[in-house]
């Protein structure tokens, strides 16, 4: 027979158990369903008189759903994407963030792609979650980094493209329905884009400073061949991050590096020395060409004038030969006997024919030499 715990017990009245007091109540009582749904039901056959199945509350009922199906259609487009309508799956519109409206499903639906967010491929390495470090590890990937140059060496070349989508409004359908796999399809095109250029250049401008010519052909390279596939992406741009030759030989293309280096540096002082020499030569060689030049117009200044002062005497010659000879041969002598000192012989062959001659110019009194001026000695 069960124990029932009503109206007390064996041990005592009220509600107590066989043990003793049993639990009180500790706050308010929750609310009780079954009498919530009880007066739910009330209400709703006071709304509408004659049951649920009468008419009012079948027509009630059927208003109710659709409402609901047609508020369906609301929807919200966040900034960075943008919504495109289909219409029993075909592409109708391509509408902007913000509260927009569609017909509700099954007709219309909605798909909505992060349009405006920039994506980054990486090519060549991938990158690793480090949980320890709370950070991220680059791991190379050299089936896709390794590549041919045109010069026939090997360049391992790592580089990231930044795409999004196309911003008009069929560049987000083309995206959505022209290509399945958009990450893989732009990874497959830049490597392969990459590898064609790199195909055409040589090693040396690839390591050192043809970066941006590089990239700018590839990514002009990636887009047309995008642009040719229908993917509605814009690449907007292309940046190589570490261009090395392969890790084998990368210590020898060091060394030939460091030669180059050397070889420019040499060059470099080479061309500094002949910068300074040369023009110290032309300055030189110009000023022994100008002195040439002034000797050559001296010597003939002076020619003509000789040959002009000749030609004077030699007109005066010819009007009196006497007298001009005579002229001439005592300014000869006068100019030759001028300053020698001088001895009086008559001509005697005894001997006794020297006369003493009186020295004036040796009592009379010298003159000092003006300044930067020899004095001048006799001839004998």
């Amino acid at each position: 027979m069960p124990w029932k715990n009503q109206g007390g017990g064996p041990w005592g009245s009220g509600p107590k158990g066989p043990w003793g007091s049993g639990p009180q109540p500790v706050g308010p009582r929750p609310p009780d369903l079954e009498d919530l749904l009880r007066r739910g039901q009330d209400r709703l056959q006071q709304i509408m008189p004659g049951g649920y199945f009468s008419g009012v509350g079948i027509t009630l009922i059927i208003l109710l759903i659709i409402a609901f199906w047609l508020l369906s259609g609301f929807f919200r487009v966040q900034s960075e994407e943008r919504g495109v309508v289909l219409r029993f799956g075909k592409h109708v519109r391509t509408v902007d963030p913000g509260l927009n409206y569609h017909l509700p499903y099954p007709i219309e639906t909605v798909l909505l792609p992060k349009a405006l967010r920039v994506n980054t491929t990486s090519i060549g390495m991938t990158l690793i979650d480090d949980p320890a470090r709370r950070s991220r590890s680059i791991r190379d990937v050299p089936e896709e980094s390794l590549m041919l140059t045109g010069d026939e060496n090997i360049v391992d070349v790592d580089f990231t493209v930044l795409w999004r989508i196309k911003p008009d409004a069929g560049g987000v359908g083309d995206f959505l329905f022209n290509i399945q796999n958009p990450e893989g399809t732009v990874k497959a095109v830049a490597e392969s884009a990459m590898r064609e250029v790199i195909g055409r250049s040589q090693i040396q401008p690839i390591l050192t400073g043809a970066r941006n010519t590089i990239e700018q052909g590839v990514q002009e390279l990636i887009q047309r061949t995008l642009d040719s596939y229908g993917a509605g992406i814009l690449v907007t741009q292309v940046q190589m991050q570490k261009v090395d030759p392969p890790a084998q030989v990368i210590d020898a293309f060091r060394d030939v590096q460091a030669a180059r280096a050397n070889l420019e540096q040499l060059q470099n002082e080479a061309q500094t020395y002949a910068n300074q020499v040369v023009p110290q030569a032309r300055g030189r060689a110009a000023q022994i060409q100008q002195a040439a030049e002034g000797y050559r117009e001296q010597a003939i200044a002076e020619a003509k004038g000789q040959s002009a002062r000749f030609l004077k005497v030699y007109e005066e010659y010819k009007k009196a030969p006497d007298v001009t000879r005579e002229r001439i041969y005592l300014e000869t002598m006068e100019r030759v006997l001028g300053g020698a000192d001088k001895l009086v012989y008559d001509g005697g062959s005894s001997g006794q024919g020297v006369v003493p001659f009186l020295p004036l110019n040796e009592l009379t009194t010298k003159r000092p030499p003006a300044a930067g001026q020899q004095p001048s000695g006799g001839n004998r």
